[in-house]
């Protein structure tokens, strides 16, 4: 067809009217010019018109140049002489079979031609529609590619242009918050053109299905009905509520006839009549949580696992940390037994690590009224304050108990190498089942025990870097050490055997660690292990466990691939902990080559229900959807990475950061951690493309080209609309400090109690028990059972 149209062969060209049968047939004139005449059909308003498609696949409707002409010539309204002045302009529109089906709208992708008023300009119109199809390539959204896609199933749909004096985009349901119970509409004065493009807001209308108006953002005064005077330079709204009663039917109209709501694009004529110019599916809606969902989030767990947990590391970390919290929240009775046993109270979503938020204290209860109303958490308290009194003084002798029980089993282990396959997998089975009361009694230590001397693990770890590396460069200056600064990961791996401490440091993970903090001046005085708080001792047997388990992990790989059954060492992390202690009888799964490791760019909301599996943030307390920067959420959930402005070297998390949602931008979306626009709509094309990417988006947020420059860490939330910056930068209008950001830096790490691992356990000799004096970070009972 595009042949046909660019030689002027006609006769390939066939002509076929909407209100005719065949107009139906999405197959043959593209879902957008059939679902017109299917909404025509029904009685719906919409403009006539025809659609031109390939003679081939439809030989018995007319064709050629004469039967080409007398449909022009019909719809605009001209006796057929050519440059007619007074003729209807004409609107040309591509109609993709490919086009606004249920899985993809691929809103904005091809082009449309507006105000064609001659038989030149519509050949020529022609022409631009079908060439926006030629060149038209299809990104993969898994790889990136992209895949040519010449003529792309392309019919041509032609019908009268309306010089509306409102327009505008009609949401069915609102596919942001996914609640079919909602209508969103944004409009503006003029033709729907300005809007879906992405260069103007436009006003935007909150509605029920009954047409109550909900909420108008901005909140301009109600505007004159459509079809009614307009003086020159009324700022009013663009409609009123008689007309958004209107669109409200039009919506529950056109939901019944194609069988679900409807993304649709409407227009008011001067004499206030309301048509139709197009109607879709609504893509990518928000999937709602169900009733009773748990609110999760990461705070009282990502301290200790900050990245992705692969699913060994998984079973074999979080999974006992969850049955230590159980335990903890159980003997404190800060929930019932029964609920414990029901769900897990930390997991991950994601690969992240998550925990339940009400079960552990870290939020309000849903019914804070129906529970104190409830007499069983009144007996339950009664009960587990008779627990937790004999608990207070017995628990600094059961914690050091333990904790010299760990140590001389660590202690008494030899090396990975030295052991036996058999032995290695006992070693990991006991590290699972001693991590479990290590986490209840850490966790209980912070809510029944004091502070005690405030020291933290951390910090003591702080301290015995600062000087080992201060007497290590006065060696150097001597001439009778290592390299002055020579901190390398083989120095690091020296330090760690030397100084186990250190691995408070250091997160957990079954791959290389990263290297320690770099030299930052004086931390303190070593005080020793055996000082630190009760707390902060268990935390720091939780490390040493994990570190145990991370060399054995490792030593079980090599022999693995040593043996052909494993191809790569690092691929040991994609199994399960049962997977891995039955590969000695049944060998290891066959689709172990086909996972893949968890991705880990994005991070999880503070708070968040699941929905459909995906992480949804629940919004702050007395929210709204403006974020911080004022932006507004169009979906796509939560991401971080870096801004880019679409030009240069694009980076391998990038957030797009633009000032307008230019449709042009679609070929840019696929594996971008975010989207963020200075002005649009989250109706607009190319939000809605973004969306169906599951690419977090915000629009409307003032100045964000200039604030968040290229190279600007950022998170950004489709829920909320926050945009916040990730890179530590000062706020603007701000200037830091010296030595501010180091300070803080430090003071940061110093007091942070986050637990983490360390490789070969502790020294030979393993370090004294803490003293008895009540440590711990305080808080309430779950609180603590949390931290």
């Amino acid at each position: 067809m595009v042949e046909a149209v660019r030689g002027t062969d006609t006769d390939r060209v066939a002509v076929v009217a909407l209100d005719a049968a065949r107009a139906r047939d999405a197959e043959l004139v593209g879902p957008k010019a059939a679902n017109l005449a299917r909404a025509a059909a029904a009685g719906l308003p919409v403009l006539p018109g025809f659609a031109l498609v390939p003679t081939r696949l439809a030989p018995d409707a007319p064709h050629g140049e004469r039967a080409v002409r007398a449909a022009w010539r019909a719809v605009a309204g001209t006796d057929g002489a050519p440059r007619t002045e007074n003729a209807r302009p004409l609107v040309v529109r591509s109609s993709s079979v490919h086009e606004d089906g249920t899985g993809s709208s691929m809103a904005g992708r091809f082009t449309s031609v507006l105000d064609v008023r001659d038989w030149d300009a519509f050949g020529a119109a022609v022409r631009t529609v079908l060439d926006s199809a030629a060149t038209y390539t299809e990104a993969d959204t898994g790889t990136g590619t992209e895949t040519p896609r010449p003529g792309h199933g392309m019919a041509v749909l032609v019908q009268p242009m309306l010089r509306a004096v409102a327009g505008g985009v009609l949401f069915g349901a609102d596919p942001v918050a996914g609640r079919t119970d909602r209508m969103l509409v944004s409009a503006v004065h003029g033709g729907p053109d300005r809007l879906v493009d992405g260069s103007t807001q436009g006003t935007r209308y909150r509605l029920t299905r009954h047409g109550r108006l909900l909420e108008t953002d901005p909140g301009t005064a109600a505007g004159p009905y459509p079809g009614g005077e307009r003086a020159a330079g009324d700022a009013r709204a663009p409609l009123d509520g008689r007309a958004l009663r209107r669109l409200v039917r039009l919506a529950r109209r056109a939901e019944w006839v194609f069988g679900g709501p409807q993304d649709i694009e409407f227009g008011f004529g001067a004499d206030g009549a309301l048509w139709l110019f197009q109607s879709r599916p609504i893509t990518a809606v928000a999937a709602l949580p169900p009733r009773g969902a748990r609110l999760l989030g990461p705070g009282p767990v990502a301290e200790t696992f900050p990245r992705v947990l692969q699913p060994l590391e998984e079973d074999l970390w979080l999974t006992p940390m969850a049955h230590g919290l159980a335990v903890a929240v159980d003997t404190a009775g800060a929930a019932p037994r029964a609920q414990l046993r029901r769900v897990p109270l930390a997991r991950t979503v994601d690969g992240r690590a998550a925990a339940d938020l009400r079960l552990l204290g870290a939020a309000p209860p849903a019914r804070p009224l129906l529970r104190l109303a409830n007499p069983a958490h009144g007996t339950r308290r009664l009960l587990a304050a008779w627990r937790t009194g004999r608990l207070r003084n017995a628990l600094p002798l059961l914690a050091v108990d333990l904790m010299a029980d760990v140590d001389r089993q660590l202690a008494e282990l030899p090396g990975p190498a030295e052991l036996s396959g058999g032995q290695l997998l006992d070693a990991l089975s006991w590290g699972r089942a001693v991590l479990s009361p290590l986490h209840a009694q850490e966790s209980l230590a912070g809510s029944l025990l004091g502070r005690g001397t405030g020291a933290t693990a951390a910090g003591e770890a702080l301290a015995v870097l600062a000087e080992t590396r201060a007497r290590t460069s006065r060696s150097a200056g001597a001439g009778t050490g290592p390299r002055q600064g020579a901190y390398t990961r083989e120095g690091d791996a020296e330090l760690i055997a030397r100084h186990p401490v250190l691995l408070a440091l250091l997160p957990p993970t079954l791959g290389a660690r990263d290297p320690l903090p770099a030299p930052s001046g004086w931390s303190g005085v070593p005080r020793g292990v055996a000082a630190l708080p009760v707390r902060e001792g268990l935390r720091l047997r939780v490390r040493w466990v994990q570190e145990m388990q991370r060399g054995v992990v490792r030593e079980l790989a090599r022999r693995l691939v040593a043996s052909g059954a494993l191809p790569a060492p690092e691929r040991v992390a994609l199994l399960r902990w049962p997977e891995l202690s039955a590969a000695d009888a049944a060998g290891l799964p066959a689709d172990l080559a086909e996972r893949l490791p968890r991705p880990g760019p994005r991070a999880l909301p503070a708070a968040f229900r699941l929905a459909g599996g995906r992480p949804r943030a629940e919004p702050a307390a007395g929210g709204g959807q403006a974020g911080r920067t004022g932006g507004r959420g169009a979906g796509g959930g939560l991401g971080t990475g870096t801004a880019w402005d679409g030009r240069g070297a694009r980076p391998a998390d990038a957030v797009l950061v633009v000032r307008v949602l230019d449709p042009s931008l679609a070929a840019l979306l696929p594996g971008l951690a975010g989207l963020v626009a200075e002005t649009g709509s989250v109706l607009s094309h190319l939000a809605v493309l973004a969306r169906e990417q599951h690419v977090p988006t915000v629009v409307d947020v003032p100045g964000a080209p200039d604030r968040f420059p290229p190279g600007t860490g950022l998170s950004v939330d489709g829920t909320t609309g926050a945009v916040e910056r990730t890179d530590g930068a000062a706020p603007l209008g701000t200037r830091p400090t010296p030595d501010a950001a180091p300070e803080a830096s430090r003071a940061r790490v110093a007091a942070s109690p986050r637990p983490h691992p360390h490789p070969y356990g502790p020294p030979r000799r393993p370090p004294h028990a803490p003293e008895h004096d009540g440590g711990g970070t305080g808080g309430d009972a779950r609180k603590g059972a949390a931290a």
